[in-house]
């Protein structure tokens, strides 16, 4: 088994981006995909163009929270209320008109746009909150990657277990990304999910680095009070670990 550590939502907040600087320089993740509509977006940008891990920066593709960045998909109520995107169509995922596909495949493209205009590459993609694998997105997502040469995509989760049962209902089959030319992992999951991992292939796993309130290096996997709280992150101590750039 090898493994990949993703570190998701970098420039979405300061705290998390820093903490992504961190984990990345220690070796702990091994790269990391960056929100285009995050407030912090620019910083983050900055950071990791200083700290040398551009190439390690892929695109995390989000229609879920915060502020658009083009004006059609404001109209689209499925998506954004007030100006804001709205985690809405996540409970009820129905298919979409040709005007709001055409104005997800705008905002999804500006997304890509913005993180290459700040000097990275962009190779790989994945979602906030997974929206890429919903069934009426995918192909949308696909076309957006496509016509930008984005070759690696993320999967469903493949682990199940009794804490975090697999979800599947109004998501593509993995086998979907494959058939349409994307190079993907085998598996995909979170860090929880190695403990009991016997598998073979390549493993992406999924982590929020952030600093919880006494600063410690941790996966974030809710909130208290207004700080982050998560398990510690330490360098991983399973397989062999990969890069993908």
């Amino acid at each position: 088994m090898r493994v990949f550590l993703n570190g998701d939502d970098f420039g979405l907040t300061e705290s998390c981006s820093r903490a992504i600087a961190e984990a990345l320089q220690r070796g702990i993740i091994h790269g990391t995909t960056m929100m285009a509509t995050g407030e912090y977006f620019e910083q983050a940008a900055s950071l990791a163009r200083d700290r040398g891990f551009a190439r390690q920066v892929g695109v995390h593709f989000n229609l879920t929270e915060g502020a658009p960045l083009t004006e059609d998909i404001r109209s689209v109520a499925a998506f954004v209320r007030d100006g804001r995107f709205h985690k809405d169509y996540l409970r009820d995922p129905q298919p979409l008109s040709q005007a709001a596909q055409a104005a997800v495949i705008a905002e999804l493209t500006a997304q890509v746009g913005r993180i290459r205009a700040a000097g990275f590459p962009v190779t790989r993609a994945d979602s906030h909150h997974y929206v890429h694998n919903l069934a009426a997105l995918a192909p949308l997502v696909a076309q957006v990657c496509r016509a930008n040469g984005i070759v690696r995509i993320r999967l469903n989760r493949t682990f199940s277990t009794p804490a975090r049962p697999q979800v599947t209902a109004g998501r593509i089959d993995n086998a979907w990304w494959r058939a349409q030319g994307f190079v993907t992992t085998a598996h995909f999951g979170r860090l929880s999910d190695l403990a009991n991992a016997d598998v073979d292939g390549d493993v992406e796993i999924m982590v929020h680095p952030d600093y919880d309130r006494n600063g410690v290096l941790i996966d974030r996997t809710g909130m208290s009070e207004g700080f982050p709280t998560g398990t510690p992150l330490t360098p991983l101590a399973i397989g062999e670990t990969i890069n993908f750039r």
